[in-house]
């Protein structure tokens, strides 16, 4: 495995600017772009290379890997007592615990996005 294997890469379309955009949040702020979906993802793997190469010549270590991280399920969210607040009333209006309740705002969310 190469040291570029352990970034995760997105590759996806962009309404606003009407093209592919290529992302390696892990290793670069921007990304590329393009009309085909394949030339905008070669073109992202050579810049993921050529981003971990600059970190090897300025001798700094490369970021924490992305690809094929394990996630636990449970992260902390800190957040407005105001809001937290009116998320707890809402849970209970529904009947549902305060985490299945944002769980499912989440969810609903991240569907609508894709």
């Amino acid at each position: 495995m190469k040291p570029s294997d352990q970034y995760l890469r997105i590759v996806e379309w962009s309404k606003e600017d009407r093209c592919y955009i290529g992302r390696c949040p892990a290793l670069f702020a921007g990304g590329v772009h393009g009309s085909d979906e394949r030339k905008v993802y070669r073109e992202l793997c050579r810049a993921v290379e050529e981003w971990v190469a600059i970190y090897h010549e300025d001798g700094e270590p490369l970021p924490r890997a992305t690809a094929g991280r394990k996630y636990s399920g449970n992260f902390v969210l800190r957040i407005e007592p105001e809001l937290h607040r009116r998320l707890a009333i809402e849970a209970l209006k529904t009947g549902t615990s305060l985490n299945q309740h944002v769980e499912r705002l989440l969810t609903d969310k991240v569907k609508q996005k894709s």
